[in-house]
């Protein structure tokens, strides 16, 4: 792919964690020091002597470097970060999918980390933790009080370090402790099974092996049922990841060279054109993984179910399936991430700052910043309607955010969910014996968006949303 971008952006929990591109941008060859604004440098370096000289306390001076830095880049919009040595290791990480962990995935109950699923192969399958096990404490810290991420650094460390995790198993009533030896662990972003003839396809994230992993968990079902009736592309709280997995992903239900998203930006790197042509998803060359997949993937009746957590580059997908009309989106209005960020390594390489570079657009020039992806069909988390809508964060109420001159900004948007997020706090307080039922796990037989989807496909009734729409923007100056 040259010097094309590879990234579309990573999202997590709904808070931005970044995205990661191989490209490198040659600063220097564009700048020269006569551009610089030399009495502002000096100015920088006079602040930063006056503390060094003066500060109640001795500072250390890699810290102020780094904490100027950070705040340089995070003032310009929300997804641009810097990383320093540890922070860029796990973000490369989380790009790769391979850490150093106990392998599983883990969601929070009752204040608790509740494990979803062991991951196949891995240390915690091994050792034979089930998923609704509670983790109830961490070696000798109790988890109680503990955030997930608090959680899950405590769970990471070096290979072959070990961990003791002290597990409630409700359905026997008992707590035991489970020694566990840490390893690396490759996690696989895409899910797949077969449902009376329906494909259901999970992308959690654009990780680098997405593409491979999509293609081998179609040829298995295809392998299994060469008669697929109908194809649930999911999408939901996908954060995003690797443009080129998206690019993947659209290129296997879309004609060859379709166009599947465009970039623009200042300078000649950003402005790109991303078509379904293995040069624009293949990350090192090699064999296209889509080369083998069943013919019949082109013209599947397929619906792609989005929400809110659907961000950046599964919003890529969403919009491009969408311009060609290929297939039902159903489920929510998407995340509105419309921007393209670029790693770029400082120094050594073990450093980085990550910034936002250019903006992208769908096949038919659609910006979906702040606006998101809607859907055709609206359908709601659950039958009783979007149990946690009101306190989700979307781009457009991220601070600094970049505006969408083309989208018209609604006043009464915010006041709206604000009421709405009141009156949800309210009956919380008022039940707070009582919380409410957590949401279903993608997949599972209660995943009410996919009962309907699937309703869709067979041509049955679907139960659409009776109050969900369209959520605007904020009216805002922010830029």
């Amino acid at each position: 792919m040259g010097s094309k971008f590879k990234v579309a952006g990573l999202l997590a929990l709904g808070a931005v964690a970044g995205a990661l591109t191989t490209m490198q941008l040659q600063a220097t060859a564009r700048n020269s020091l006569a551009a610089l604004p030399l009495d502002d440098i000096q100015r920088l370096t006079d602040v930063f002597q006056r503390i060094k000289d003066d500060y109640v306390v001795p500072v250390d001076e890699k810290k102020l470097i780094s904490d100027a830095i950070s705040g340089m880049v995070s003032g310009l919009d929300p997804h641009s970060q810097y990383f320093d040595k540890k922070s860029y290791k796990e973000f490369r990480e989380a790009t790769t999918g391979r850490f150093v962990g106990v392998g599983i995935e883990i969601g929070m109950e009752d204040g608790l980390v509740k494990i979803v699923s062991p991951i196949e192969g891995s240390p915690a399958f091994r050792a034979g933790l089930k998923p609704n096990d509670l983790i109830t404490k961490i070696d000798d810290t109790q988890v109680k009080g503990l955030t997930m991420d608090q959680a899950v650094k405590k769970m990471r460390g070096d290979p072959g370090s070990k961990v003791v995790l002290t597990i409630f198993r409700k359905d026997e009533s008992r707590s035991f402790p489970v020694t566990i030896t840490r390893a690396e662990i490759t996690v696989q972003s895409v899910k797949a099974k077969d449902i009376d003839g329906y494909a259901w396809v999970r992308v959690n994230q654009f990780q680098e092996r997405t593409v491979e992993d999509f293609a081998a968990k179609v040829e298995d079902l295809y392998r299994k049922d060469p008669k697929i009736k109908g194809f649930v592309l999911d999408l939901r709280n996908d954060p995003g990841g690797l443009l080129e997995g998206a690019v993947g992903i659209s290129s296997a239900f879309l004609p060859a060279d379709s166009i599947v998203v465009k970039t623009n930006g200042q300078i000649s790197e950003s402005k790109q054109t991303f078509k379904a042509s293995p040069d624009d998803y293949l990350r090192r060359g090699g064999s296209d993984p889509l080369k083998h997949l069943p013919a019949a993937l082109k013209t599947v009746p397929l619906v792609v179910l989005i929400n809110g957590g659907s961000a950046s580059a599964s919003e890529i997908v969403a919009g491009a399936l969408q311009d060609y009309h290929r297939g039902t989106l159903m489920g929510a209005q998407s995340f509105g991430k419309g921007s393209v960020q670029t790693v770029m390594p400082l120094g050594g390489g073990d450093t980085a700052i990550k910034i936002t570079t250019a903006r992208y657009f769908t096949p038919s020039g659609r910006s979906i910043q702040e606006k998101g992806i809607l859907p055709e069909v609206w359908v709601d988390e659950t039958a009783e309607g979007d149990i946690y809508a009101a306190l989700r964060t979307r781009e457009a109420d991220l601070d600094k955010h970049l505006v969408n001159e083309d989208y018209k900004a609604d006043p009464a948007r915010e006041k709206e969910r604000e009421e709405a997020r009141a009156k949800f706090e309210a009956e919380l307080a008022k039940n707070a014996n009582k919380p409410p039922k957590p949401l279903p796990e993608f997949g599972s037989t209660e995943d009410f968006q996919l009962n309907q989807a699937l309703n869709r496909l067979r041509g049955q009734p679907v139960m659409v949303s009776k109050t969900a729409t369209e959520r605007k923007p904020e009216d805002t100056s922010t830029q």
